[in-house]
């Protein structure tokens, strides 16, 4: 099996050493960010160039965003020999629920599923100290049962792993998740403001979602995600709506 390795905490962080440990017989290729990316959502360089180093051994380093390096990946580096999987992480910490939306980690994987791949993104939802084993180990079973029976359309799975031996894990949907809504202001030596966002995370209790599965009954939660985000119950109920002033043409 050909797997791409990504993620958004570099090239040298020891989740995605983890995570290439788990393929050892595979073809693996690593192409990531120089650099930490941690919560650059799904930004790409279209107004700068990049660099991509070849660090030996199928490993290379770009610097960009995640999204950049799995799109120099798919259409540079691995051009003409898809690989059959893209896997992102393991991630410093988790992303679940809305994390989704600013997660570098899972943009990543989200690059490959938009370019043709089905992807995995991979998170462990820990405190330091990090072990990746558990998490690199049950990605690589989840990608190699993606890979014996591929989903009719590229799919793309968001995975979230609890610390410690995996127990067991669960099909999930997003749950939701904040950041307390907090602005800290300070003042720095010279007297001019500036501002931390957020505070503790924490999430809504609803039954079945991952951030339940994780935190409150320490499963493995497994959420494949939809790239569609057209609000398709909306749309459907919009029959008469219209904008005064404005002529609506109607679908033939």
């Amino acid at each position: 099996m050909r797997v791409l390795l990504s993620n958004d905490d570099g090239v040298n962080a020891p989740g995605l050493a983890a995570l290439a440990a788990a393929f050892p017989d595979d073809e693996v290729w690593v192409v990531a960010p120089d650099r930490e990316q941690s919560a650059s959502s799904h930004a790409i360089s279209l107004h700068r160039p990049l660099r991509i180093v070849d660090l030996g051994g199928r490993r290379f380093s770009v610097d960009g965003t995640p999204t950049d390096a799995v799109y120099l990946a798919l259409n540079h580096v691995l051009r003409g020999r898809p690989p059959d999987l893209v896997l992102s992480g393991v991630n410093h910490g988790p992303n679940l629920g809305n994390d989704v939306l600013y997660s570098g980690t899972v943009a990543a994987a989200m690059e490959g599923a938009l370019l043709g791949v089905s992807a995995i993104a991979v998170s462990l939802a820990a405190r330091p100290p990090h072990d990746f084993g558990p998490a690199a180990a049950f990605a690589a079973a989840l990608a190699r049962r993606v890979a014996s029976q591929p989903p009719a359309t590229p799919t793309l799975f968001n995975v979230n792993v609890p610390a410690g031996p995996v127990k067991g894990y669960r099909l999930t949907r997003l749950g939701v998740r904040t950041y307390g809504n907090e602005v800290v202001e300070k003042l720095d030596p010279r007297g001019r403001s500036y501002f931390w966002i957020g505070g503790d995370a924490s999430h809504q209790d609803i039954p079945l979602s991952d951030c339940n599965t994780v935190f409150d009954e320490g499963l493995v939660a497994v959420t494949p995600l939809h790239l569609d985000l057209t609000h398709d119950g909306l749309l459907g109920g919009m029959a008469g709506f219209s904008i005064p002033g404005y002529r609506r043409e109607l679908d033939p």
